[in-house]
């Protein structure tokens, strides 16, 4: 079983760590108060000043739920084990477009790999090009 002392650590470092992105980006903990509706203060106690000395109250999970959407999802993937993360799952998409863009793509990157390729079964400059071509519209329709 993990150390439950190096957990608690990790949580507050990384609370230390999502606070300071949050004021790289801009985003302010009164505006996240009003979006989320956990009080001013709490997150402040979940978030203080970095530089002050403070320690980070250990966030629980209700107010990790209550932050989702308002909090990009980046920042709040860090209170997750590594290897984890929170993804926001697509609205809207078009399948039979996506499955389109897919096999398009795994054909190129079948091709690439083929013996025959001007780097063998290694993935060449040109190819890359190719690669990153095939997959720009993925990302945009998923």
């Amino acid at each position: 079983m993990a150390d439950n002392t190096n957990i608690v650590s990790a949580m507050r470092e990384r609370q230390l760590t999502i606070r300071r992105q949050l004021d790289v980006r801009a985003i302010s903990l009164k505006a996240l108060s009003l979006d989320s509706g956990i009080g001013y203060s709490t997150l402040l106690s979940y978030f203080p000043n970095p530089e002050g000395r403070a320690e980070p109250a250990l966030m629980p999970i209700s107010a990790l739920y209550a932050l989702c959407g308002h909090v990009p999802d980046d920042l709040l993937s860090l209170l997750l084990p590594d290897g984890r993360a929170i993804v926001t799952i697509p609205e809207g998409v078009d399948y039979d477009e996506y499955e389109t863009h897919c096999r398009m793509f795994l054909s190129v990157k079948g091709e690439a790999h083929h013996p025959g390729s001007p780097d063998g079964r290694e993935i060449s400059a040109c190819e890359t090009t190719r690669l990153g071509l095939a997959a720009a519209p993925l990302r945009a329709v998923g």
